[in-house]
């Protein structure tokens, strides 16, 4: 059967801090990577998700790969390279928000930045309905480049090109650099999933709606844009004027690492591929970043379709 939804970019390894920075401080060691993260989502909400790009031949490589397949996320364009695993350390505060800085470029050389047009066989994409790929992969080459050819070849196949900005400052040269590619990223999607915090450093403002607005003006080739505003919830709107806005659900919040790949996959599964209607789909999406907060990791607690179902059903009232 062929694949629902292609996610495509960085894979890496994110280091915890799951205490107050000091000698002997412990770190948890979980999967990582936004376009890795959504492919993972995608799979335990019972669609069919592969992932493109590189992992280093190392054990944390060799454990990222394993952790995809056990999630029933296809491997078949995952390259290995001969170099190390990107790390992404992430401190989390006490409202269990949280800082990255990497080991990555510009400071080294890791694998997520080394895939190669020459290592994606572009016709497996076809079939496929979704494509989606983050800003952080477009920040170096080769791994921008290929980035770049996926996706227009995508759209040439009539398949819906997914972007999420993914802005962290700690991977770019410059602010202009990440401004410059986040445009060339615009200008081939058609879906646009954004935190807040990336509507603030990109358009220096967080007026969500006014965010939306702007690119759906400056790109016609966007028809949906979302905005997800953390503890306050999620926003939507639609080229044709529809709009959403849907308040977070109410949770223990442990940390929020991996909370909006887990919003951005349940509202393309919702919305996309099952026609859910804008308001169902952002209330949906929701309820799937809420279960997530709740333990640490991006990945450790992505709920199943029935766990959804059940806490939506839980919590009718706050609807």
């Amino acid at each position: 059967m062929n694949i629902e939804v292609y996610s495509v970019g960085e894979i890496l390894i994110d280091m915890i801090l799951v205490e107050r920075l000091g000698e002997g401080a412990r770190m948890e060691v979980h999967f990582g990577g936004a376009p890795a993260n959504l492919a993972v989502g995608v799979s335990r909400l019972a669609h069919r998700a592969g992932f493109i790009g590189a992992v280093g031949n190392d054990p944390f490589g060799e454990f990222l790969v394993k952790t995809l397949q056990t999630n029933g996320v296809n491997t078949d364009l995952v390259r290995v390279k001969k170099a190390r695993t990107t790390l992404a350390i992430v401190i989390v505060d006490e409202k269990g928000e949280r800082r990255f800085f990497f080991y990555r470029k510009p400071w080294v050389e890791t694998a997520d930045t080394m895939l190669t047009p020459s290592d994606v066989a572009l016709e497996k994409l076809r079939g496929s309905k979704i494509v989606h790929f983050s800003g952080f992969s477009t920040s170096y080459a080769p791994t921008s480049d290929t980035v770049f050819s996926i996706v227009e070849y995508a759209l040439s196949e009539g398949i819906t090109v997914s972007y999420d900005p993914t802005y962290r400052e700690d991977i770019w040269l410059s602010v202009e650099d990440a401004l410059r590619s986040y445009e060339r990223g615009l200008s081939y999607a058609n879906i646009v999933s954004l935190s807040v915090d990336e509507a603030k450093a990109i358009y220096g403002t967080s007026d969500y709606k006014h965010v939306a607005e702007k690119i759906l003006a400056k790109h016609p080739n966007v028809s949906m844009v979302a905005v997800r505003l953390g503890s306050k919830g999620a926003y939507a709107r639609t080229r044709e004027g529809r709009e959403a806005f849907k308040k977070a659900f109410k949770v223990k919040v442990v940390d929020t690492t991996g909370a909006g790949d887990a919003w951005t996959a349940a509202f393309l599964v919702s919305y996309v591929l099952e026609g859910m209607d804008l308001e169902a789909a952002v209330t949906f999406a929701n309820a799937v970043a809420a279960l997530v907060c709740t333990r640490y990791g991006a990945i450790k607690a992505l709920p199943s379709r029935d766990e959804v179902e059940r806490f939506l059903e839980a919590a009718k009232s706050d609807l």
